[in-house]
């Protein structure tokens, strides 16, 4: 591990801690008042932002709920109106599909009767929604309160995690296996900096953005 880089992540860590701290109690707090509707438009948010800036894809969520095209609108409705966010055309099409998936459940109860295993919901999570794979799981999970344990590997936390020496580089493609092993050697870096997983995350984004968002 590069001590350098070690020491810079603890001295934000310390300047920021407190934010992080408020930020996640607040997906906590937030999840705890979403209805289905509200839960959905998070699901789809973490959709869209795959190669997507968050910023932009949250606009975006946020125009669509106000045309009630969230709920309503068909695929080529959403093509249409999702602007500024890349692969808008497939996207369309999963938040079209995934609405469909979770019409046939009570989307908050399921998550909250599931809580419990939060490795075999983010699975659930990869198989039936549509657009999802390990990373926007783990970040969906993590934007309502549940992702404590779990590693979002996005490409600034990969690449944080290259200067800190808990990988030797950025790969081309992670499968699962690639994936969760990743995750345990981020969990073994987060135990031994005593700093937790969920604020690793946002530490990192932080450390690239100067900001803490979603």
């Amino acid at each position: 591990m590069t001590d350098n880089h070690i020491d810079e992540i603890l001295k934000i860590y310390r300047q920021i801690r407190p934010d992080i701290v408020k930020r996640l109690l607040s997906f906590k707090t937030e999840f705890e008042k979403m209805n289905n509707d509200d839960v959905f438009a998070e699901l789809s948010f973490c959709t869209l932002t795959p190669q997507s800036k968050a910023k932009s894809c949250w606009k975006c969520i946020e125009f669509l709920r106000e045309k009630g095209l969230l709920k309503n609108g068909n695929e080529e409705d959403l093509r249409i109106n999702i602007k500024g966010v890349r692969f808008h055309n497939n996207k369309s099409a999963y938040i079209v599909h995934n609405r469909k998936i979770v019409s046939k459940i009570d989307l908050k109860k399921f998550i909250l009767k599931n809580s419990n295993n939060i490795p075999e919901l983010r699975k659930w999570l990869v198989e039936n929604i549509k657009g999802y794979s390990f990373k926007e799981a783990s970040h969906f999970l993590r934007n309502i309160g549940m992702g404590s344990a779990i590693a979002i590997l996005d490409r600034h936390i990969l690449k944080n995690l290259v200067l800190l020496g808990v990988i030797d580089e950025i790969p081309k493609t992670i499968s699962e296996k690639v994936y969760l092993d990743i995750e345990a050697k981020m969990i073994k870096f987060s135990k031994d900096t005593g700093i937790p997983m969920d604020h690793l995350d946002i530490l990192f984004w932080y450390k690239q953005t100067g900001e803490i968002f979603k």
